[in-house]
């Protein structure tokens, strides 16, 4: 299954892709630039939204229109002008910033965070209701990654980089609770991490491979069943998309890297995967 290249090396820190059904654009997050990237598919032409203070991997449309997202320390609102207001100041203290995370079958936000330096259980899971109000859901986790529902909307899988997997939860829609937390798949290892994740109509995980050059599929019984090879390594998040959610969206980064080494990182890849992804889940606020 071959990647192809729609945009230019645009980032510095691709991230966090996800489907706009109304504008038919692909949101994605120039992560630490301050910046969401919106690309039409069909052209390849992107525009950038401004927020606030530096981006997390996470960007969301509203039920109401709109996007939420994810900034450095918070939760920023974006009407249809673009236009920002502050939903919810997560974070007060140094060293620790906003990173992955989605939204729940109920309209929910739930985002990770981590510690800048990434040590050992800086970071935690929080879930934001439409009114603003958060609580931890998970505590002492290191780099808070990749979180997608199955379609039934009674499994979350989640991704701590360093744990080097995927992990499955029950969830209760009604009291957005996560127990029962087992192993789904073991993805990578050293320097390979997983990052951010898809998950198909079929219940099938798709990941991305941080210095892995892929993203890998994991079947609903946890197999591996499926690679896309990126020309680049450090693949960070997909997504489904386009008119049918039958396309799969990548995001890559060129953080840290060398001059002249990947010279294509930092641009939105897509692929045809051959099975089809979920509607979008949107923030209720």
């Amino acid at each position: 299954m071959l990647a192809e290249q729609i945009t230019e090396p645009l980032a510095l820190h691709g991230e966090g892709p996800c489907w706009l059904e109304r504008s038919g654009e692909l949101a994605w997050v120039d992560m630490l630039a301050g910046r969401v990237l919106a690309t039409s598919p069909a052209t390849g032409e992107t525009r950038a939204i401004a927020v606030p203070s530096p981006v997390a991997a996470i960007v969301r449309p509203r039920a109401a229109g709109g996007l939420v997202v994810a900034t450095e320390t918070g939760v920023v609102l974006l009407d249809e002008h673009d236009e920002p207001s502050l939903l919810c100041q997560i974070l007060d203290g140094p060293g620790i910033r906003m990173n992955d995370g989605g939204c729940d079958p109920q309209g929910r936000f739930w985002c990770g965070t981590m510690a800048y330096d990434s040590r050992p259980g800086g970071g935690a899971l929080y879930r934001v209701e439409a009114d603003g109000t958060f609580s931890e859901q998970l505590a002492a986790v290191t780099i808070s990654n990749g979180l997608g529902w199955s379609p039934d909307g009674e499994t979350a899988f989640y991704v701590d980089s360093m744990a080097y997997g995927i992990d499955s939860f029950a969830f209760d829609g009604a009291s957005g609770t996560l127990s029962g937390r087992r192993r789904f798949a073991d993805v990578g290892g050293s320097p390979v991490l997983p990052d951010g994740l898809a998950v198909d109509a079929e219940g099938g995980v798709w990941v991305a491979l941080w210095d892995g050059g892929a993203v890998h599929r994991y079947a609903p019984d946890g197999a591996l069943d499926e690679v896309v090879p990126l020309p680049c390594g450090r693949v960070t998040a997909c997504a489904f998309g386009g008119a049918g959610l039958d396309e799969l969206f990548i995001t890559t980064s060129r953080l840290e890297l060398p001059d002249g080494v990947d010279p294509d990182a930092g641009a939105l890849f897509r692929c045809v995967p051959g099975v089809r992804g979920q509607a979008v889940l949107p923030f209720a606020g």
